[in-house]
């Protein structure tokens, strides 16, 4: 089986390589790589350009955003399974696809998977800020304000074609739009791994302090969109959030 994995950039200079490695170091060789790139200025695509013969599918040009830049790569995948890796993010070890592709053979009717994941500091120390163990899945929890974490969530290409790709009304919390959509109005079931999939960096676009409020607005309007309690979601799920972090206060922890 083939797996789709897509990197979107834009003047992520500092750490589009590390990206790009923890992808191509995967031990599960049947990937097919897409980088799409925002048309960089500080030198990000001259550091893509250096691993161009190892990428699938490269394209730099202008975007009007993350998204859709993530629905161009969508669009231009031919794997089974499709995933994404942000140009902050680097997968937790080397093994990760190859759990995946195991639990797919066994498990080849499923409609996707989602997994565990970390946020490390921007320091060279990497500490942990928040751990993500995400549990299983239930409309109970997601009208409280739980969603998996969208970076570890692999959607079958024909689950995707289906039900659609991101929503481009949205420009940073289009990926709860789109697990909403599926998770809750359609009902989709996701398989869960117990494992961890990915380090997330903080000061990516959704965990960028400086965006705080226009990722409020958005959950606010994302979740009224679907005719659920939108003030009472988006305080439960910042309360989650809260706790996930105060739980790695008081703590020395590196990776």
């Amino acid at each position: 089986m083939q797996f789709s994995i897509i990197t979107i950039s834009f003047n992520r200079k500092a750490t589009i390589a590390k990206a790009i490695e923890s992808v191509l170091s995967q031990d599960y060789k049947n990937i097919q790589y897409i980088v799409i790139d925002g048309n960089s200025t500080d030198g990000t695509k001259e550091i893509i350009n250096t691993y161009s013969d190892k990428i699938s599918i490269l394209i730099s040009e202008n975007d009007k955003g993350l998204y859709e830049a993530l629905n161009k790569g969508m669009r231009l995948a031919t794997g089974d399974l499709i995933g994404i890796m942000h140009s902050d993010d680097e997968f937790y070890d080397t093994t990760v696809v190859s759990q995946i592709a195991a639990a797919f053979q066994n498990n080849p009717n499923t409609n996707g998977f989602y997994g565990n994941g970390i946020y490390v500091s921007n320091n060279q120390h990497k500490n942990i800020i928040r751990n993500r163990i995400c549990g299983e899945c239930s409309d109970k929890k997601i009208t409280s304000g739980w969603l998996p974490l969208h970076t570890s969530v692999y959607l079958k290409k024909s689950v995707m074609e289906k039900y659609g790709y991101y929503d481009e009304e949205f420009k940073i919390a289009s990926d709860t739009e789109l697990l909403l959509r599926y998770l809750h109005l359609h009902k989709l079931e996701l398989t869960y791994l117990n494992f961890y999939f990915v380090k997330m960096r903080m000061g990516g676009l959704s965990t960028d302090y400086n965006n705080f409020f226009k990722v409020l607005l958005e959950d606010y309007r994302i979740y009224k969109k679907f005719g659920l309690p939108a003030y009472k979601i988006v305080f439960y799920k910042k309360i989650l959030t809260l706790k996930q972090y105060l739980k790695n206060q008081n703590k020395v922890t590196e990776i």
